[in-house]
């Protein structure tokens, strides 16, 4: 059987990156690789625009998220313009699954609707494509599940969400220590990687979590599921300092987020707010007049959105 030698180079740069997950203060040979030029059609670095521009504004990025394709893929697609128009710095697209662990009951049923309405992984990529042509600087990124990754082919994945137009990857239930065949296919592709940093999280774990993201950190400020909650979680301040104190990438919080004020709170000490449920409400709200969802959906980013400027 013959093997190309593109196919050589990524085994072996998945054998690289297992021995250097042992050893996290040699994550940066790892970034070497993951630093060069991946694919022509990839010439800017969406993500790290988009914090640099928040930055320069004194304000946090706001990261929104919504499940591609609630409730079906033109309002679903109608709604994240919406988003993208009304001071959304980055769109997280949560890709419908059958079986999300991480989330609470509002992104499980919007999950639901997604699929019930004929959601697939091609037509999320289309979601990505039509998103791409329309708002050519958004950073769009997958908030996704191993499963469906896995499912559906590493390689074959990761292409064919570069091809649409996404920018980066956060696989929920991958720890960067199991990560090398998604994180070199993200290299090769030139899409960025995420990953999450719990408050249970070990702080012994806290460099090899930061040298394997190249995109953000995402710090998860609750335990537990996504969901509105009435007040931010405690020890915020802390949680990000340490993280931040051993990477230079940027640190967003999620997890309970769902008022102006919440935003604002937050946004004193993270470089990006993150906000799920409460939008996926918005399309909850509204299911028996899908028009008006768009409307909606622009309202309330505006108000969230105000609460990303510091004093």
């Amino acid at each position: 059987m013959r093997v190309s030698v593109p196919c050589l180079v990524q085994r072996f740069a998945a054998l690289v990156f297992r021995f250097v997950s042992r050893f996290p203060l040699l994550f940066p040979v790892f970034h070497i690789y993951s630093a060069l030029p991946p694919v022509p059609h990839r010439t800017m670095d969406r993500i790290a625009s988009a914090f640099a521009r928040a930055r320069s504004e004194n304000r946090a990025a706001f990261v929104a998220y919504l499940c591609a394709g609630d409730p079906d893929f033109a309002t679903s697609l109608d709604a994240c313009r919406a988003l993208l128009r009304n001071g959304v710095d980055i769109l997280e697209l949560g890709v419908p699954f059958s079986d999300p662990l991480a989330d609470g009951l509002t992104n499980q049923l919007a999950a639901q609707r997604a699929l019930e309405g004929g959601m697939t992984m091609a037509r999320v990529n289309d979601l990505v494509r039509a998103l791409r042509a329309e708002f050519p600087d958004a950073p769009l990124v997958f908030y996704t599940y191993y499963n469906l990754v896995f499912s559906n082919g590493i390689d074959a994945y990761v292409d064919a969400a570069a091809e649409a137009g996404l920018d980066g990857m956060l696989v929920l239930d991958l720890p960067p220590e199991e990560s090398s065949d998604v994180a070199v296919a993200c290299a090769r592709a030139g899409l960025k990687s995420v990953f999450i940093v719990a408050p249970t999280t070990p702080a012994a774990r806290l460099p090899r979590i930061a040298a394997a993201a190249t995109g953000f950190i995402y710090y998860v400020s609750r335990e537990g599921v996504t969901g509105v909650r009435d007040a931010v979680a405690t020890g915020i301040p802390e949680a990000v300092a340490a993280i931040k104190a051993g990477t230079a990438l940027p640190v967003v919080v999620g997890f309970g987020i769902g008022t102006r004020a919440h935003v604002a709170e937050v946004a004193r000490h993270a470089d990006g707010v993150v906000v799920g449920s409460a939008l996926v409400n918005v399309i909850r709200d509204h299911l028996a007049d899908r028009p008006a969802i768009a409307a909606a959906m622009a309202a309330k980013a505006a108000d969230l959105t105000a609460g990303t400027r510091r004093a």
